[in-house]
């Protein structure tokens, strides 16, 4: 007979963890969740023939299922987290030659979650230090969530000068809008004179003060979820490529669940990732990540944001952590 383990899962409210069984039916799902029905063990359902646990079937370990053939994988965990390395250090590297002007704008594409803004903002906290002790008007500004096109044309005004950097951090409704498509693609025109126009008349630009036309002499970093290569839609990938003829392109080639996961464990191992959390030793997060490699095809995403809520979880509850997230952080709870 087939023996199974169960990770985390609950029989009559209590919690069943790491308790190997007999199986006698897989799981099957009823209106009050997903069972697996086994024989008892030492420990649980003592004096039945068999008995229901209540568990995900991620949470399900086979343990006589032979292992199945994979086909050969062409980079090693360590390839991939030299490449992410080297990807994200590039990823600075621009943030510093944009905010010294030697170039006008970069987009930088990658999954939720996986730190695209850290690098960039961290570039920006160091050059706008001098600006905050002086109290100078600091020329670098990130612009975080939906943006109008009036909205977008003013911070482009109020940014237009030479040396100012513009930071759109997950701005992607402006990639859905027009007008706004075609003010971003005057602001970031690759000629010498890059002139930005509203050409209607407008009660907000009057109250500001701001003209109709300027010229736009800042830089932009674009970061965005869209792989702008598998966008389908005609008109939007129009748009998209002539953004792109007009910037520096940087893909952060984290495609894979197994990417992102090497770049979450890449994070933790340096220590940043749970700094913030005077209860989160260094073998309390590894417990998370575990936790998180175990349960990968089965969490909402897999991320940085992951972890943090995670960790969030094990601050709350050292003993009931793992069955908090199985309830929040799981696409198939309880």
């Amino acid at each position: 007979m087939k023996k199974v383990r169960i990770v985390n899962g609950m029989y009559r409210g209590k919690v069943v963890k790491n308790q190997n069984f007999e199986l006698v039916k897989k799981p099957f799902n009823t209106k009050n969740g997903s069972f697996i029905s086994v024989k008892p063990n030492s420990k649980i359902g003592v004096g039945y023939k068999t008995i229901r646990i209540r568990v995900l079937p991620s949470d399900i370990a086979y343990l006589d299922k032979k292992p199945a053939l994979v086909k050969s994988i062409a980079e090693t965990d360590e390839q991939v987290i030299a490449r992410i390395t080297e990807r994200f250090s590039i990823l600075e590297e621009m943030t510093k030659a944009t905010i010294t002007t030697d170039i006008k704008a970069m987009i930088v594409s990658g999954p939720p979650g996986v730190g695209k803004s850290y690098g960039v903002e961290k570039q920006l906290d160091k050059a706008s230090m001098f600006d905050r002790i002086t109290n100078a008007t600091e020329k670098y500004e990130v612009v975080k969530g939906a943006m109008t096109p009036i909205g977008l044309y003013t911070t482009l005004f109020k940014h237009s000068g030479h040396g100012h950097v513009i930071v759109f951090d997950d701005c992607d409704s402006i990639l859905q809008d027009d007008l706004s498509l075609n003010l971003l693609k005057a602001a970031l025109d690759s000629g010498n004179k890059r002139r930005v126009f509203w050409s209607s008349d407008s009660h907000t630009l009057r109250r500001e003060g701001i003209p109709n036309a300027f010229d736009f002499e800042g830089s932009v970093i674009f970061i965005t979820n869209v792989k702008f290569n598998n966008v389908r839609s005609k008109k939007l990938k129009d748009h998209l490529e002539a953004l792109q003829s007009r910037c520096h392109y940087l893909d952060l080639t984290l495609d894979t669940m197994r990417d992102k996961l090497l770049r979450v464990k890449q994070i933790a191992e340096t220590g940043e990732l749970f700094s913030n959390y005077s209860k989160i030793d260094t073998k309390s997060g590894m417990e998370i990540i575990d936790y998180m490699e175990l349960h990968k095809d089965n969490l909402r995403e897999m991320s940085l944001r992951m972890a943090l809520k995670i960790a969030d979880l094990k601050v709350i509850s050292e003993e009931r952590w793992q069955l908090l997230a199985s309830n929040t952080c799981m696409k198939n709870s309880f």
